[in-house]
């Protein structure tokens, strides 16, 4: 990158946040900090009301602004492929809005370029043989939820409790939104059970915005609150030895399955597991059928014999 583009490129960045940090900015664009240092007294000098807050960073003076230029090829084509997966795993409000984006963006586009877009689109398919439960069409309260955490606003809730088979009304303090087992959550604190919980969004019947505010800071920010539960919670090691016919298949479940290494030897592949719980690796391996041998822990062959017994006794 030449200097001219990486000055323009630090400019939309001090326009995207509140406060940019120098050492941002020189990871960002792979340049040391005295360089940026010079870049931003080159931006001061034409005119650009740039502040410093010590320990912060850099900011723009309020009120300056500079549309964007024409978006390039490549950053088209991100966003493209951001709308797709939007469309595929958000609900129809989301994906309302961001397709009036993109058709902001496609309109300051050249006409090459969009009809390169248009040519694209027909070309790019997100998840095209998985569930339908993927693509969501009824609200899953993403505005009101996104409403409350920007302004640290009590949410309340009716939310249907599958090991119950029933709904309650909590309060919530919310902390975030995070997609995870092909499901969008939402991590909160939860009034009634006085605790973080893990709410699924499609199991939310009803949702209120209250206009009660809550102390955003008595509660860590999402990152560090799903980090702690890595480290509060024991993993447990198990090894298995899988047959190469089937190891093809294991590309994607494995992972899931909380692989922690792999090595192939004598025809097998021998796999090591970390995992939450000792049940569900156990009910996965019965699935897998001959191609899979334990190799340890004692009490995971045990409960596969257990389940096994189980499954023939029912058949009998």
């Amino acid at each position: 990158m030449n200097r001219l583009d990486r000055l323009h490129a630090i400019l939309t960045n001090l326009q995207s946040k509140r406060v940019v940090r120098a050492e941002e900015l020189a990871d960002r664009f792979d340049v040391s900090i005295r360089t940026i240092y010079r870049d931003i007294r080159a931006l001061e000098a034409g005119g650009v009301p740039i502040g410093a807050e010590a320990g912060l960073g850099y900011f723009i003076g309020e009120g300056f602004h500079v549309p964007p230029v024409m978006f390039t090829r490549e950053e088209a084509r991100a966003l493209l492929i951001g709308g797709k997966v939007v469309e595929s795993f958000t609900d129809k409000n989301i994906q309302n809005h961001f397709e009036n984006a993109l058709t902001k963006v496609r309109s300051v586009l050249d006409m090459e370029k969009k009809d390169e877009l248009d040519s694209l689109e027909k070309d790019i398919v997100i998840n095209p043989f998985g569930s339908n439960s993927n693509k969501q069409d009824g609200s899953l309260f993403f505005e009101q939820i996104q409403s409350a955490l920007a302004g640290s606003l009590v949410l309340e809730i009716e939310y249907f409790s599958r090991g119950k088979g029933e709904e309650t009304k909590r309060a919530l303090e919310p902390i975030g939104l995070t997609f995870y087992a092909d499901k969008w959550h939402l991590i909160a604190w939860c009034r009634l059970r006085k605790d973080y919980r893990d709410f699924r969004l499609d199991r939310i019947a009803r949702l209120k915005v209250l206009e009660e505010k809550y102390k955003r800071f008595k509660h860590p920010r999402l990152k560090e609150y799903l980090e702690s539960l890595t480290y509060e919670t024991e993993l447990e090691l198990c090894t298995l030895s899988i047959a190469p016919e089937i190891y093809p298949y294991l590309e994607d479940s494995k992972y899931r399955m909380g692989l922690v290494s792999e090595v192939h030897k004598e025809g097998l592949y021998e796999m090591q597991f970390a995992v939450f719980n000792m049940e569900t690796m156990a009910r996965w391996i019965l699935m897998l059928g001959k191609q899979v041998r334990i190799v340890d822990p004692d009490k995971l062959h045990a409960r596969v014999k257990e389940l096994v017994t189980e499954i023939v006794t029912h058949h009998l």
